[in-house]
């Protein structure tokens, strides 16, 4: 039988409930707080996409009392989000569809749980409701190019 020093089996314990901690956390972050993973929502050809329905038209559009869509375009050149701004009411539930034309972009929503990257030809989803009243940024998160610092946009919630 190998003997192990006393150190050795404290650090081994450590890690353990290191280790368990850990996966804990990240499965309360997955299921109690509701955070998401983004994935392809649709695939799109991104040299047609800025002329193909609903994204030939960004925008807010509302479904039902409180649910909205929100059609987002990312583009460099020039470096964009097209709408650059959205307006929702208090206690709206919006879903994000977010794509780009040309190159990868980010798309984070400050005070939200919205951060996705977005890629050409891929179309990302993600939702979130709107509780407070005030404006929300929202900033391309990937380096796109020398216009990158101009790609923001921002979401007023208000009555």
């Amino acid at each position: 039988m190998i003997h192990v020093h006393v150190y050795e089996k404290w650090w081994i314990v450590l890690t353990i409930i290191m280790l368990v901690a850990f996966t804990a956390a990240i499965g309360v972050s997955a299921f109690a707080a509701g955070i998401q993973v983004p994935s392809p929502y649709a695939l799109v050809d991104p040299k047609t996409v800025a002329k193909t329905p609903p994204f030939d038209n960004p925008g807010l559009r509302e479904l039902s009392p409180g649910k909205y869509e929100a059609y987002v375009l990312a583009q460099a050149s020039p470096w964009k989000f097209t709408p650059a701004e959205i307006r929702v009411p208090v206690g709206a539930t919006v879903t994000f569809y977010v794509t780009s034309v040309d190159v990868q972009h980010g798309f984070k929503i400050q005070d939200t749980n919205i951060n996705m990257q977005i890629l050409p030809g891929q179309v990302s989803k993600l939702t979130h409701t709107f509780d407070k009243a005030g404006e929300f940024p929202y900033e391309c998160t990937e380096y796109c190019g020398v216009g990158h610092q101009n790609m923001f946009g921002k979401i007023v919630v208000g009555p």
